[in-house]
């Protein structure tokens, strides 16, 4: 796990990662580039799932990541939704034409993304991640509620269709059929117009309502509030602050660890690779 703490323009930024207790790989990841900061979470496809690709989610992360420094570095000013497609875009090239890129379970990841422009806080979201933001008198969460909503609402089907065959292990009847498509949800694969099709926005970094620190994170680090409920959000900015995020992970891996039969929490893996940054904001 590495915790990272950065500086840059009235940004201050700690970072940390760690793949799961029982993975080699962590599929996570976070970068600080400039005025950027984001943090991936790879997406694991049940075992022996077809996805047409040579690559696994830890590979792509570590491409698509490495592709937006890329594209950061050249051109520093380039907004959220350009520079993760054009990253998106260099990874493709990274597969060197052995693969089927149109097969809707090839490596992909949910990403949030934040990056100071000016007096305001842009940010990015695709899928799973969640983005917490403190403006002094509220604390206020940001997710692409799409993937929520499919995945529930196929899951209620499974269940209701076929008992026998609802789903196990994370896998999800009819998924791919909404994988980046209109209908569905969207998350950073082969398509770059998932970049276009992530939930944006932008908040102020002065005045009253100013953003004074903000959390990304995956859910493998956001389950400390919205599935073990071990704090509130403004508790897991305090701790983020105070003690790091690498401290916030420890804080899940003590709950996983502890409902090791998944009864007291049910969920499909008892352990997530875990990703926080967090950012303070001078004005």
């Amino acid at each position: 796990m590495t915790s990272i703490p950065k500086e840059s323009s009235g940004m201050r930024v700690t970072l940390a990662s760690q793949a799961a207790p029982n993975r080699a790989e962590n599929e996570d990841a976070a970068i600080h580039l400039g005025q950027v900061v984001g943090v991936f979470d790879g997406v694991t496809e049940p075992r022996d799932t077809e996805t047409g690709c040579a690559h696994g989610p830890a590979w792509y992360v570590q491409r698509l990541t490495a592709r937006l420094r890329e594209v950061i570095d050249e051109e520093p000013a380039v907004g959220l939704s350009p520079a993760l497609a054009a990253a998106i875009t260099r990874v493709r090239d990274d597969h060197g034409g052995q693969c089927d890129l149109a097969n809707p379970a090839t490596p992909a990841a949910a990403v949030c993304l934040v990056r100071v422009c000016g007096e305001r806080l842009e940010y990015l979201i695709l899928s799973d991640c969640t983005l917490v933001v403190d403006q002094g008198s509220q604390v206020t969460t940001f997710t692409d509620e799409r993937f929520a909503e499919i995945i529930t609402r196929l899951r209620l089907k499974a269940y209701a269709e076929e008992p026998a065959q609802a789903p196990i292990l994370g896998h999800t009847p009819g998924k791919y059929n909404l994988v980046n498509q209109p209908d569905g949800y969207w998350i950073a694969g082969s398509d770059p117009e998932a970049a276009y099709r992530a939930v944006v926005g932008d908040l102020p970094l002065t005045g009253s309502k100013r953003v004074r620190r903000a959390a990304l994170l995956t859910d493998g680090a956001s389950c400390a509030v919205d599935l073990y409920r071990i704090m509130d959000w403004k508790t897991l900015l305090d701790t983020l602050g105070l003690e790091g995020p690498g401290h916030l992970i420890s804080l899940v891996r003590q709950i996983e660890n502890e409902d090791q039969s998944n009864v007291r929490y049910p969920r499909f893996k008892r352990h997530d690779d875990s990703t926080a940054a967090f950012c303070q904001f001078e004005e």
